[in-house]
């Protein structure tokens, strides 16, 4: 069987993900004013939002346990495989787009601000760990479909990994050409939610198995 310290860091591929979509769900229908199909998951742990310590924790949350899932992956998978190595850097990502948080919950400018005022360095750097953590998350998606195909127990996820890495980056692409579009909100919620109920799958798979799975 497996030990207790590999359950719990598999584990992890579950409960940061559910953790993650809990936080943006309870944190919108806190906010008075925040539109689930429009505003941006990020507003909600802006300075200006009613409950941002709530949606912080959530991506701190899905950050720290998508380094515990990748760690779990390196385990369970040979040391020289990409994935884990990609998705590590992803939660770290995911991990500093929490700490640096947006400058204000609305994604568009409130009546009266001027719509040509730069936003902060903060805000400027959340963005780009958000892009890292997105590009790393789905790059190690791919890599980990290639991996899966040579798993008999798990070949049948392999397809899923890669359509969910392409589908997820096709639906953020869309989202980030105007951020300010009507529905992006609902966009970027789908365009998130593909590669977390993979992970959360994948995981579920992978504490299913028995003792250290079928060598690969």
């Amino acid at each position: 069987m497996r030990s207790l310290g590999d359950r719990m860091l598999l584990a992890c591929g579950v409960l940061g993900p559910a953790a993650f979509t809990a936080a943006w769900v309870a944190g919108g229908s806190r906010q008075s004013g925040y539109s689930v199909a429009n505003d941006h998951i990020s507003g909600l742990a802006a300075p200006d939002a009613r409950t941002p310590i709530l949606m912080t924790g959530g991506f701190m949350a899905l950050g720290l346990s998508t380094l515990g899932f990748a760690a779990a992956l390196d385990r369970r998978f040979d040391t020289t495989a990409r994935a884990p190595q990609l998705l590590g850097a992803s939660g770290l990502a995911i991990c500093a787009a929490g700490i640096l948080r947006r400058d204000r919950m609305s994604n568009v400018p409130l009546l009266g601000d001027d719509p040509f005022e730069r936003q902060s360095w903060i805000n400027d750097a959340h963005d780009i760990a958000s892009v890292v953590g997105h590009v790393c998350a789905t790059s190690g998606l791919l890599s980990l479909a290639a991996r899966l195909r040579r798993e008999p127990g798990l070949r049948d996820l392999a397809l899923p990994a890669a359509g969910t890495a392409l589908a997820s980056s096709g639906l953020m692409s869309y989202f980030a050409r105007d951020v300010v579009r009507p529905g992006n909100g609902v966009v970027q919620r789908i365009g998130i939610s593909f590669p977390l109920a993979f992970t959360a799958l994948l995981a579920w798979r992978l504490l299913r198995e028995p003792r250290g799975g079928p060598a690969g």
